[in-house]
């Protein structure tokens, strides 16, 4: 897997619940044919990434089809979530 690209927004907590902020990461990634989660459309991750003082971490991520917007149920392996993570890490603050 390759992250090729994002958009970032920072998300507002109206109701103040929430402590740190939150970011909506939505990476572009490309993956090889043979990999079990390649589609020809494109593929993107929508990534709720948390921050609080030194802190930080991904709540939660989502993966989708490029084309259509459709959801697909994989989860990724150990080391694409910490290449996801690490990606965020990196580009939060932009």
């Amino acid at each position: 897997m390759n992250i090729t690209g994002h958009t970032i927004e920072k998300l507002e907590d109206p109701t103040g619940i929430l402590t740190g902020d939150r970011y909506e990461f939505i990476l572009t990634i490309e993956v090889p044919e043979e990999d079990e989660l390649y589609s020809q459309n494109g593929l993107y991750i929508k990534t709720i990434f948390v921050v609080e003082g030194n802190e930080s971490r991904v709540a939660q991520y989502q993966i989708y089809e490029k084309i259509t917007d459709q959801y697909l149920d994989f989860e990724l392996e150990d080391d694409e979530k910490e290449m996801v993570e690490e990606y965020c890490k990196q580009h939060f603050n932009e």
